[in-house]
C-alpha cells in the first residue's frame, strides 16, 4: 500500500512494527480535551481496549498487559479512538471513571487528574500547575 492509499484508506492498518510492536498513545479527557497521560500499546493492549472498552496499555517497566484503574478504581472509559495519518499513533479520548489518571497523588493525597501536571518555567525549572502541589 503507497503512502498516499495509507493515508486516505478507511481501513484500520496500525502499523506495530515501526517502533518495534509498540504505539504511542495519548490519552485525552473527551471533556475538557485536557491531555491526561502518555502511554504505549501493543496489539494485544488495543484489541483489549477495543474489546472492553477500557484503555488498556503495555507496561514498558512491567513488560505485561496494564488496564489503568485495575488496581486504583481510575478507569479510563474509551470514547472515541483516533489515527493518525500514517497509523502509528492513536489518540484514547475517554471519559475518566474516577479522581484522577495519574499514579501520584497531590500534597493532600488525592490522585492527580492528569502526568503533565507540571510545566517549564523560564528559570528552566519546573513549576506545579494549580491544584497539583
Amino acid at each position: 500500500m503507497s503512502k498516499k492509499d495509507l493515508e486516505e484508506t478507511k481501513e484500520v492498518r496500525l502499523d506495530f512494527e515501526k517502533r518495534g510492536g509498540l504505539l504511542p498513545v495519548i490519552v485525552q479527557d473527551i471533556d475538557s480535551m485536557e491531555i491526561l497521560m502518555l502511554g504505549y500499546a501493543n496489539k494485544a493492549a488495543f484489541e483489549e481496549t477495543v474489546n472492553t472498552g477500557l484503555a488498556t496499555f503495555w507496561s514498558t517497566s512491567r513488560n505485561e498487559l496494564w488496564t489503568k484503574g485495575k488496581t486504583s478504581g481510575d478507569y479510563l472509559e474509551i470514547r472515541e479512538i483516533r489515527v493518525d495519518c500514517d497509523q502509528d499513533s492513536i489518540v484514547y479520548q475517554v471519559h475518566r471513571k474516577g479522581s484522577g489518571s495519574c499514579h501520584t497523588k497531590n500534597s493532600k493525597g488525592e490522585t492527580r487528574t492528569s502526568c503533565f501536571y507540571r510545566k517549564i518555567n523560564q528559570e528552566n525549572k519546573l513549576d506545579y500547575l494549580e491544584g497539583n502541589e
